[in-house]
């Protein structure tokens, strides 16, 4: 959704717009528990904004119409009239009454990170979200390493000097000779390089100034294993003369 509409998500959450008197930012569709107060509320909200839940004035909007003004901070957002096409919008002037050039840099350590209670690192812990949600993380590291199970068996078939075809999605089948089998430096993966048999690659067999093979410029290319398909394909010719 966008544009400030307000939606349900389920029995217990509702998703919501958020916008804030800093500037025109505005974070979509965020979700929030019907349970949270707005207490709870504002602590969210200056991770969302930057701004600061002891100063911050929380209120409710539909378009630009305000529609209330969220004080009681022990009021539960399920209690509140919240229809769609309405947004939370952050009055906070903790931000613009700062000079960042009459505040001293400093840096938080590790462990003074860890025990703070208000970070973003806390609340993705607390509600399982992103690599804190063991079953989705173990789900995607899954993935993850059946997928570089399927490259390395397919790049065991893609010997060195043999002749291939690379077909990608979006781009014309192409002929080739492979040159290379293996990791490239700064990657993750494992990359078949190929010399093609015209001028349809994007480099000359090295990639940010590291040469893994030789070839004319554009004429060399790197891919994923599962692209490329090993066989007796004749070698293909580029005329000069058929160019406009």
């Amino acid at each position: 959704m966008s544009g400030g509409d307000c939606i349900s998500s389920g029995s217990d959450f509702l998703k919501i717009n958020v916008t804030n008197s800093q500037n025109g930012n505005v974070a979509f569709d965020i979700k929030f528990a019907k349970s949270m107060t707005v207490a709870e509320l504002k602590n969210r909200l200056q991770i969302i904004t930057g701004g600061n839940a002891g100063s911050m004035q929380v209120e409710l909007h539909k378009g630009e119409q305000l529609t209330a003004v969220l004080n009681d901070d022990t009021i539960m957002l399920g209690s509140l009239p919240i229809d769609p096409g309405m947004h939370f919008h952050v009055k906070d002037d903790f931000i613009s009454n700062i000079d960042l050039q009459e505040v001293e840099k400093f840096q938080l350590s590790e462990d003074q990170y860890e025990q703070m209670d208000n970070t973003l690192r806390n609340f993705l812990r607390k509600n399982r979200l992103g690599k804190y949600n063991e079953e989705e993380f173990k789900v995607e590291e899954e993935k993850r390493l059946e997928k570089f199970r399927l490259e390395k068996a397919k790049a065991k078939l893609c010997p060195i000097g043999s002749r291939c075809e690379v077909t990608a999605k979006g781009q014309p089948k192409r002929r080739g000779t492979i040159m290379y089998n293996g990791e490239l430096e700064g990657k993750s993966g494992i990359f078949i390089g190929v010399k093609y048999d015209e001028p349809l690659g994007k480099n000359d067999g090295s990639v940010d100034g590291k040469r893994y093979f030789s070839c004319p410029d554009n004429y060399g290319g790197f891919v994923s294993p599962m692209l490329v398909t090993v066989g007796d394909f004749p070698e293909e010719t580029y005329d000069l003369d058929d160019e406009i």
